[in-house]
């Protein structure tokens, strides 16, 4: 069973759920992947040994500028405005070029297939690296890390989630907002556990993010982290939508101080452990 954990806001807690949730599965085989590859800190929480770390790689063109002659066509195809073509000018001394931003390229390569004199070849170039590794409770946790400056972080994402496994269960955790990432990360999931605050701001991303899981047909659920402050605005709205709201997780300093010193609540606290426990099986039941 695939389990995403999202919201439509950044610092909402979704790492703190999957983690907890994570650990919490004692008799099951877990496998977590941090998906938010422009800031991954699952790790964080997770004592990992055996940790292997390999590049990855995107695809991007590489121009033979001895057979290009500058057509533009490239240039014209490319919807990312990835490709700057200058025309050749004899008459006024002007040399064609081409001129590519990597950081802009999706890697679609139509490029190539457009290009009338096959001035076009494919290459690669490495945007960031996946690490793997086991971690508390026997764990395999993935995560990506995207390199500083890039762009795009989908085509990293895509590579955690080609490590996912065929048996177990696997807990996504999601970058935060509602842009291509996260429909990455999500996408295939069986279920997505939406993580909220019951503020205002909180409500108002939420409300986003319950639009797209429904576009994308992914059941959900909803976990209010920091309880008891702000308002009753989510509370509202879950029973109006008939959400079901799977968990609420106070606003304690104690849970605030675990999680200042990397440590997950669960292992600090017992009775937590089965809380997740029981949101798990709500999730179960759904999936049949």
């Amino acid at each position: 069973m695939m389990i995403s954990v999202a919201s439509g806001k950044g610092g909402t807690g979704k790492t703190t759920v999957a983690v907890n949730l994570a650990l919490s599965l004692e008799n099951e085989r877990v496998q977590l992947l941090d998906c938010d590859v422009e800031e991954p800190n699952a790790h964080i929480f997770l004592s990992l040994t055996e940790k292997e770390v390999n590049p990855v790689y995107t695809t991007v063109p590489i121009f033979d500028k001895l057979k290009c002659n500058f057509c533009g066509e490239c240039s014209r195809f490319c919807q990312f405005n990835a490709i700057f073509v200058i025309g050749e000018n004899p008459e006024k001394g002007v040399k064609g070029d081409v001129i590519h931003f990597p950081e802009l390229c999706h890697g679609c390569m139509g490029c190539m297939l457009v290009c009338p004199n096959d001035a076009i070849n494919e290459g690669q170039r490495i945007i960031g690296e996946i690490a793997k590794g086991k971690g508390d409770n026997g764990i395999d946790l993935v995560y990506g890390t995207l390199n500083i400056g890039e762009a795009m972080a989908v085509p990293l994402v895509r590579a955690v989630k080609r490590e996912i496994r065929d048996e177990g269960t696997v807990i996504i955790d999601s970058p935060p907002g509602t842009s291509c990432p996260v429909i990455a990360s999500v996408k295939d999931s069986d279920y997505c556990i939406l993580v909220t605050e019951p503020t205002p701001f909180g409500l108002y991303d939420l409300k986003i993010a319950v639009e797209v899981l429904r576009k994308l047909e992914i059941p959900f659920g909803v976990v209010i982290n920091r309880s008891g402050i702000g308002d009753s605005g989510v509370y509202d709205y879950c029973k109006e939508e008939a959400i079901e709201i799977l968990l609420e997780i106070p606003y304690m300093r104690e849970i605030a101080v675990d999680y200042s010193h990397g440590m997950p609540f669960v292992t600090q606290r017992s009775e937590w452990r089965s809380r997740f426990l029981d949101l798990f099986k709500k999730i179960t039941e759904v999936d049949k």
